[in-house]
């Protein structure tokens, strides 16, 4: 059988003018066709490395004093510290509406050197793409665009661009993290630099809210979060930050530091100095705000500050305050959100770490602030912030006491003020927004402005100009009697930064690495000082050796053989995990890496030994441990007469589970397997492959064969009345088609015990088809109810 689906678009890049309008004083105008080049990540093959290298070593500059280079704005905190005047109204069609661009967002762009960044996305349904656009900051005008799709998360409805990029002003190179969390570099002119797919490479969970947030870059890393369940000790899932080489894209560090999580987060990470070192404090989606070194990823302490995830960035005020806001359950009460000011560490701990902080660090505490997503302002020693009810509330912050309260709108979530020119800008979710005056015993409402569409970003600021985001596009106000301003770069000199100290600790990078068969990894190794920082490199004389922690449950070595600081895989590599440990001056320090699927994998579980204990007093094992998260959500026991692969039904929360055996940049594969799922005619759960970031799927309950990646971009089954307790082969490819975006995505599904049929069971035709990812395998136990089993694995070439 076969179903097209001819509506989603390719995440390729795409030239400028490709269907979108930008509207100029009122006047639309399509604007002329750029004929440019982009160009995929040289590790996919398609773009020759010293090419890539030398891009991503350029440095073109820019002024991180004028720009708005990341979401929160040059201090992070939402200030505009430039002294312009700036309007009081913002007028769509008005006299202060320079111009707007049509694209979806719930964000806030970014903006550097005359151009604007942001993040958006475009359709309804099947044909959902999200883009980085790059806009003339004068008239509006498209420069470049790149345009990705989807794939395999749980994101609903349009729930899509809820983050913003980030403009590293050092390079002028642009960072940014889709929904479903591949995190991309791109140079000032839209080449793709180098990208990481966090779901496929750590593990790492999307959820329905689709909210992702912000990268942040300090120094020379880049860095994000988000809940992930990775493999070893980092199977289990937390809420971990990964830090990556802004230029090579390599993993400097990641770090755990909080406890299970509740939710997910978005919070952006805040940076500050403890001592002589560099630290930045974030809220996690266990309900703390942490801090954590922004050098080397150790955790240094936390604080518990909700039940539930807290989305909101925090406030610094001085060295020794902390302003953090929730608006989910308080962890002394029942009540929900909270205002707090926290007396924070003021020395770096000697001792373990992290240091959990008490309740007696609270200096005050605000309960008439609840604010679940919205993040909140500091303007001369007063708090404001939107709460869940739709008012805008100002507090002291020396005494954390409500000073006044007004209602703005019916409720709100996510949008944020921001504040510049002595006033607050103020959206809301209804689609208004208010501007209001700074201070005063009272709120004074300058003007409150229709946007047409709900507004969940936060206002940036750039010259004399002010940007709003919309879900219906992105607009710029300004006085239009003059040319909008592009701000010139600071005459005065940069700080400079005080020399390295001696080496006292050393960093391997990448800190965690995927090899194929065959496949090779250099590794570096920086020498830091005391504080974190870079002082040189000490590769070539670092020595490498495997090593198996004393705690390993699992005692595993990499199946590779190391020469200098290089390790190579063989070409017969099996697959496997395990650590290196790396010396130096009598300084030790850790990565850790896996040789995942290639073609020719072959699994059936044989020789993984049993000799535990289940839940139901079972005697199990473990699966491989270089698959993905899969030790808390597979077991491999006996099952009719050999070992198999079965989900854990230990908890409700593992009902569902999709783990990756392979890497992302694999294409033109077969993914096959036996697959059987326990149950009763009217009980049955679902089972399935990973092909190519397609899931292909016996929803047995349902009585379908299906194929999907996000269900609600694509979804198309047939019928197939599979039974309980009954084996059947599932076999998966993708094919592209000879030239063009599209191809098919096919599947058989058919008895074990009979021969394998000549027809597909499923064809689904995609027009612009998923070029590359990780195969995997899948589960889903309603309730927790009823297993899957899983054997003779193998992945193949395309024949």
């Amino acid at each position: 059988m076969q179903s097209k689906n001819k509506k989603c678009r390719s995440s390729r890049g795409l030239p400028a003018g490709a269907g979108n309008e930008a509207v100029e004083c009122g006047s639309p105008h399509v604007q002329p066709r750029y004929v440019g080049c982009y160009i995929r990540l040289h590790r996919f093959g398609l773009v020759p490395v010293l090419a890539t290298l030398a891009a991503a070593l350029a440095v073109c500059e820019v002024d991180a004093a004028s720009g708005w280079l990341n979401w929160r704005g040059p201090d992070q905190d939402g200030v505009s510290k430039a002294q312009v005047k700036l309007p009081d109204k913002l007028e769509l069609g008005g006299p202060n509406h320079r111009w707007s661009y049509k694209v979806r967002g719930a964000g806030t762009p970014v903006i550097a050197d005359g151009r604007v960044f942001a993040f958006g996305f475009y359709g309804e349904t099947t044909d959902v793409e999200e883009t980085l656009i790059c806009l003339d900051v004068k008239t509006g005008a498209k420069i470049w665009e790149h345009r990705f799709r989807d794939f395999l998360s749980d994101t609903t409805y349009n729930r899509y661009a809820i983050g913003a990029p980030v403009i590293d002003a050092e390079t002028g190179n642009i960072y940014l993290e889709s929904t479903w969390g591949v995190v991309m570099a791109f140079n000032r002119d839209g080449k793709l630099l180098w990208e990481h797919s966090m779901m496929e490479e750590f593990g790492r969970l999307t959820f329905p809210n689709g909210r992702t947030g912000a990268l942040v870059i300090d120094g020379p890393l880049v860095i994000t979060d988000g809940i992930t369940a990775n493999w070893g000790a980092d199977g289990p899932a937390r809420n971990r930050f990964y830090a990556f080489d802004k230029r090579t894209g390599e993993l400097a560090w990641f770090s755990t530091p909080g406890v299970e999580p509740i939710d997910s987060s978005f919070a952006t990470p805040v940076f500050g100095n403890l001592g002589d070192q560099r630290v930045f404090y974030a809220g996690t989606g266990c309900g703390n705000i942490v801090c954590i070194n922004a050098r080397t990823g150790e955790p240094v302490w936390r604080f518990r500050l909700s039940n539930a995830g807290v989305n909101a960035d925090v406030l610094l005020l001085g060295n020794d305050r902390l302003i953090g806001i929730h608006g989910k359950e308080n962890v002394d009460s029942t009540s929900h959100g909270r205002l707090v000011a926290l007396k924070i560490p003021t020395a770096y701990p000697t001792g373990p770490k992290p240091v959990v902080l008490g309740r007696d660090v609270e200096v005050w505490r605000n309960d008439d602030f609840i604010a679940f997503s919205s993040s909140p302002l500091l303007v001369d020693n007063r708090v404001y912030s939107t709460i869940a009810t739709g008012s805008l509330l100002c507090a002291d912050a020396t005494t954390g006491k409500t000073i006044w309260s007004e209602k703005l709108g019916p409720d709100q979530l996510h949008a944020s003020p921001a504040y510049a020119d002595g006033k607050l800008y103020v959206p809301i979710l209804n689609g208004t927004v208010h501007v209001v005056a700074a201070g005063g015993n009272q709120a004074k409402v300058l003007s409150v402005n229709q946007m047409g569409a709900p507004c969940l970003g936060a206002p940036s600021f750039y010259g004399d100009a002010v940007f709003i985001f919309t879900k219906e596009a992105l607009h710029c106000f300004g006085p239009k009697a003059s040319a909008a301003s592009v701000p010139v770069a600071a005459a005065a000199p940069a700080p400079v930064a005080p020399p390295p100290g001696p080496v006292t600790q050393i960093q391997v990078v990448p800190a965690e690495f995927a090899l194929l068969p065959g496949e090779s990894q250099t590794f570096t190794v920086y020498g830091l000082d005391a504080a974190g920082r870079r002082v040189r490199t000490v590769s070539e004389a670092a020595t490498f050796a495997k090593f198996i922690p004393p705690t390993a449950l699992v005692k595993s070595e990499v199946d590779a053989e190391i020469a200098g600081n290089v390790l190579k895989a063989g070409r017969n590599a099996k697959m496997s995990a395990g650590q290196l440990q790396v010396k130096w001056n009598n300084l030790t320090g850790i990565t850790r890496g896996r040789i995942v699927a290639g073609l020719g994998y072959k699994e059936n579980f044989e020789a993984l030994p049993l000799g535990q204990k289940s839940a139901e007093g079972e005697d199990v094992g473990f699966p491989p441990l270089a698959w993905l998260g899969a030790r808390v959500k597979w077991h491999v026991l006996e099952k009719d007469g050999s070992k198999v692969a079965a989900n854990r039904l230990d908890t409700i929360l593992f009902q569902r589970t999709m783990n990756f055996i392979g890497k992302p940049d694999l294409r033109n594969y077969t993914l096959e397997a036996d697959v059987m799922t326990d149950g009763t005619r009217r009980v049955m759960s679902t089972v399935g492959l990973l092909n190519q970031r397609y899931l292909v799927s016996v929803a047995a309950n349902s009585r379908i064969l299906e194929v999907s990646s996000n269900h609600e971009r694509v979804k198309e089954s047939v019928p197939f009345q599979a039974q309980p307790n009954t084996w059947y082969r599932l076999k998966t490819r993708v094919d592209r088609d000879a030239t063009g975006d599209g191809g098919w995505v096919r599947a058989k599904l058919w008895e074990r015990a009979a021969p394998e049929p000549a027809a597909w069971t499923i064809q689904v035709r995609q027009e612009h088809l998923h070029a590359h990812g990780a195969p995997g395998v899948f589960a889903f136990s309603p309730q927790s109810l009823k297993r899957v089993y899983i054997d003779n694995l193998s992945l193949t070439a395309n024949e």
